[in-house]
């Protein structure tokens, strides 16, 4: 079943025979107030607006509390990478523009056991592509619960965001030349893969066990499934976030998921979270990212309050990121990112 061959190759095909939208909604960035009165920019708005709805709807359904989160903060704000975070005067002290509410939904869990955000991300990235943004929407949730649930979760949101999408934004859809039909042959549980599944399906690529993916590899790890929805789970430890729960048969890889879709590749980021205090300070100050932070001048003090809390705190819980701008290039089959939103935000655009 999991055969690299031809996969190149056939992804190749696809993207030939993929009907683009409009150029002007792939270029030009800088100028995208020239091209607002185009009906193919006002189809994009509507839909991303169902997708949020869509989400809203799910949490709602399932008693999540829509937390409001701060998006100036310390490295707490983080989401693996310190280098890509965008630095503040705060008053004389350094602020991040944040990168994910999660730490402060997570210690939310205890009292109210479900709570979510959509809030922006910010992330300085060096380089224009149709694959990153500096800004995008980041849906959120944290839960009293455990990897299981997790992805059930996942799947319900993404569905209702989908769902939501084709009963309300039909015409949009069509206009943008989406394909409904596939979008509505859409079914739960998507498939899942370990994480050695996977790199033993791209060896022949020269992956090796504790490489982390490309967006090639995740393509064609998504065109090996038929093209549909695909869970990696179970990634090796040292490349993921340092509150990624270890497994408990396997301490050197984490409950972790990505949720990689058709043309975006990865779209959600998941797992369980660390709750044990001495293990969390272990992993925290033996991380990669807390080495990103002492080389730029910070120190234990950023994370001085989440960890204080999980001396007296500490329960079970989960938790996952969804990117809007990727769910939607997957509703939309473009290999364009700033085709997903309205005003795409990047190194050569500001408004």
């Amino acid at each position: 079943m999991w055969v690299v061959k031809t996969q190149i190759s056939e992804i190749g095909k696809i993207l030939e025979d993929k009907k683009e939208l409009n150029l002007c909604l792939l270029k030009n960035t800088s100028d995208r107030h020239k091209i607002l009165p185009m009906k193919e920019i006002h189809a994009v708005a509507k839909i991303e607006s169902s997708l949020l709805k869509g989400a809203r709807k799910y949490f709602e359904q399932h008693d999540f509390i829509e937390v409001v989160v701060p998006h100036l903060t310390k490295a707490t704000g983080a989401c693996e990478n310190v280098v890509t975070m965008f630095d503040m005067d705060y008053f004389g002290q350094r602020a991040y523009l944040s990168q994910t509410a999660q730490l402060y939904l997570e210690v939310l869990t205890p009292f109210l056991e479900k709570v979510w955000c959509i809030g922006p991300s910010f992330r300085a990235e060096p380089h224009v592509d149709g694959r990153h943004l500096t800004e995008f929407t980041l849906i959120e949730l944290e839960f009293a619960g455990n990897f299981e649930e997790l992805l059930n979760h996942i799947e319900g949101t993404i569905c209702s965001m989908i769902d939501c999408a084709l009963n309300e934004r039909t015409e949009e859809l069509q206009l943008l030349n989406a394909d409904i039909e596939r979008l509505k042959k859409l079914k739960r549980p998507f498939t899942r893969v370990t994480y050695t599944k996977a790199v033993e399906s791209l060896a022949e690529l020269g992956v090796n066990w504790g490489d982390d993916f490309k967006s090639t590899h995740e393509r064609i790890l998504v065109n090996m499934n038929g093209n549909q929805p695909l869970f990696v789970t179970h990634f090796p430890k040292t490349i993921k976030f340092f509150n990624m729960r270890e497994n408990d048969d396997n301490p050197e890889i984490v409950n972790s998921a990505d949720l990689l879709l058709p043309m975006s590749g990865e779209a959600v980021g998941a797992a369980e979270r660390e709750y044990r205090y001495e293990k969390l300070y272990q992993r925290l100050i033996t991380s990669t990212m807390f080495r990103q932070l002492v080389e730029k001048g910070g120190s234990i003090r950023d994370f001085e309050w989440y960890l204080d809390f999980y001396k007296k705190y500490g329960t079970l819980h989960s938790g996952c990121g969804i990117g809007l701008n990727r769910v939607t290039q997957f509703i939309l089959e473009t290999d364009d990112i700033r085709a997903t939103t309205a005003f795409p935000l990047n190194k050569e655009s500001i408004l």
